[in-house]
C-alpha cells in the first residue's frame, strides 16, 4: 500500500500552512536581527519633537 494514496489531503494542507507560516517567521527574525536590519530605520528617532 502506497502511504501517499492514504494520506488525508487535509494533513498536506496543514504541513504546507505549517512550513509557511515558519519560512515567514524565518524571514522576518532574519530581517529583523540579522545584517539586513543595519539599514532599517526608526521612525521615532526621525520625528524628534
Amino acid at each position: 500500500m502506497d502511504p501517499a494514496a492514504t494520506t488525508s489531503p487535509a494533513l498536506s494542507v496543514a504541513i504546507t500552512v505549517l512550513v509557511v507560516l515558519l519560512a515567514l517567521t524565518g524571514f522576518g527574525i532574519y530581517t529583523a536581527f540579522g545584517p539586513p536590519s543595519k539599514r532599517l530605520t526608526d521612525p521615532f528617532d526621525d520625528h524628534d519633537d
